[in-house]
């Protein structure tokens, strides 16, 4: 069974290769594919280094057409999403998150971050439940669901997991974290970000909510 991971970036260059490579390690990932969305910084150049493919996007889409787009590119039997901007990930992380799908026991897996830095957890608490961390079964969503998505496109992911009532499995992803927005981008316009992100989200919740029956 292949298994294709995928990471979505955006202006993600001093971070993104510190993913990849620990991708390229795992014995269990047979392709590795970094979505550029539109970066105007050097994360294509910093992702390529690193050896994986890289799909660069002529501009940004949003994180929902950047995943739903490397789907498409993708052709693992299995696929996993990471983000760009972790700290900490392993191959244990990795081995944890795809082998319940792997193994039929699961139709998707969500990492759930423990013991990493309390601002992580924090900034994480509100969204539980659509972390970016993921692995499932290709099939599962349909690209063109989520290309539209942006921020919200985990938040739909969930919901239409729930919509097939797909067996969900929680993985507990200890000592990781992530750089957050204010730690990019300073805290006024990292805030701002956040806030915007988070109005992402809670509008495709409520989106898909009332539009599917």
């Amino acid at each position: 069974m292949r298994t294709s991971a995928i990471v979505a970036a955006f202006n993600e260059g001093p971070r993104v290769a510190n993913v990849t490579r620990v991708l390229k390690r795992c014995a269990g990932v047979d392709e590795v594919i970094v979505v550029d969305d539109g970066s105007r910084d050097n994360t294509a150049e910093a992702a390529r280094r690193t050896g994986v493919r890289v799909v660069s996007l002529p501009e940004n889409v949003g994180k929902g057409g950047a995943i739903a787009r490397g789907i498409e590119e993708s052709r693992g039997d299995v696929v996993l999403l990471v983000d760009a901007d972790l700290v900490g990930l392993t191959e244990k992380h990795v081995k944890d998150m795809l082998e319940p799908v792997k193994k039929g026991h699961a139709d998707m897996t969500i990492g759930i971050f423990r013991g990493g830095r309390f601002k992580t957890f924090v900034s994480n608490a509100p969204f539980k439940p659509f972390t970016g961390q993921r692995a499932f079964r290709r099939g599962l969503f349909d690209p063109e669901e989520l290309k539209d998505t942006r921020y919200g496109v985990e938040t739909v992911m969930t919901q239409i997991s729930k919509e097939k009532s797909a067996k969900v499995v929680e993985i507990r992803l200890d000592n990781i974290t992530q750089v957050t927005k204010e730690e990019k981008l300073g805290f006024i316009k990292g805030m701002s970000h956040r806030m915007t992100m988070y109005g992402e989200v809670l509008r495709q919740f409520f989106r898909r909510a009332f539009t599917v029956r």
